[in-house]
């Protein structure tokens, strides 16, 4: 009798978890659908009274007038700035965790006190020093200059730091006996145990790096070196009416995060679940 009582409430709880889920899902996806539906739409159909949930008449001419401006180049840069930053925080994030984690060596502990206080500091206090920084180095109104100050994020090296403690000593003195150097150390031991939050650190970081406005605001002026964040932002200021064409911007914007979200789903789902055990 108590068992088949359970076995009622069990499903009678993962029916409503499923119908909380369902229901946040579609909340959280219905603007990214407006987005896309909006772009094939007319601009008559747009600014109707009454709100078309599909387009009746699908139309490709907000992507022919997003087109005919850079949109391509925009999204190429956008691309390239996203996945340097990604690839090259994720390495050095990785690198300098592990040293942090497994490494003694005097400062240490002090070393990731500043670390830790780095991450409560916003940005734009920091950001004069980093448009003089990369005045001096010529890199101003180039990719470089979004993506280099991305790659010493804290929060990386610390959520690295977090699972190369996970690693036992054990394993690393065993590859040491073996004659394998640090490097080779870190891509054949260390590296393949912390991939789960290397992946989680990867869509943060590209996700970040792409929603970053205000640091490609202040690093990039030429209209060729634009991202399209950017691109977006200044259509909309040129063509405030045109809610296609910004729409089919936006859409065109959204493409590459929801990519990169399926291509490290698996690792995010590993990384947060290692996370919270941990914690």
């Amino acid at each position: 009798m108590n068992n088949s009582l359970a076995m009622k409430q069990s499903k009678g709880y993962r029916a409503f978890a499923f119908v909380i889920l369902f229901l946040l899902a579609v909340f959280f996806i219905f603007p990214l659908y407006w987005i896309i539906t909006g772009s094939f739409k007319t601009a008559a159909a747009i600014n109707a009274q009454q709100p078309q949930w599909f387009p009746l008449e699908p139309t490709l001419m907000n992507y022919t007038k997003l087109f005919s401006q850079p949109a391509f180049r925009w999204l190429a840069n956008t691309v390239i700035m996203a996945v340097g930053a990604m690839v090259l925080t994720c390495l050095t994030a990785a690198l300098a965790g592990y040293a942090l984690a497994k490494k003694r060596f005097y400062g240490r502990k002090i070393l990731f006190s500043l670390l830790v206080c780095a991450m409560a500091l916003p940005k734009q206090v920091i950001v004069i020093p980093l448009l003089q920084e990369m005045n001096f180095l010529h890199l101003h109104d180039t990719l470089w200059a979004v993506i280099l100050p991305t790659v010493g994020w804290p929060f990386g090296v610390f959520l690295m730091k977090q699972f190369s403690e996970t690693i036992p000593t054990e394993m690393l003195e065993a590859a040491r006996v073996d004659g394998a150097g640090e490097l080779r150390t870190f891509f054949s031991v260390v590296f393949p145990m912390i991939k789960p939050g290397v992946g989680a650190l990867a869509i943060f970081t590209f996700v970040n790096s792409w929603n970053d406005y205000f640091l490609q605001l202040i690093m990039l002026n030429s209209r060729t070196q634009w991202t399209i964040s950017l691109g977006i932002a200044r259509l909309q200021g040129e063509m405030a009416s045109d809610f296609g064409l910004i729409m089919a911007g936006a859409a065109l914007a959204a493409i590459p995060i929801v990519a990169i979200f399926i291509a490290f789903q698996k690792y995010f789902t590993q990384g947060i679940a290692m996370g919270a055990v941990k914690g």
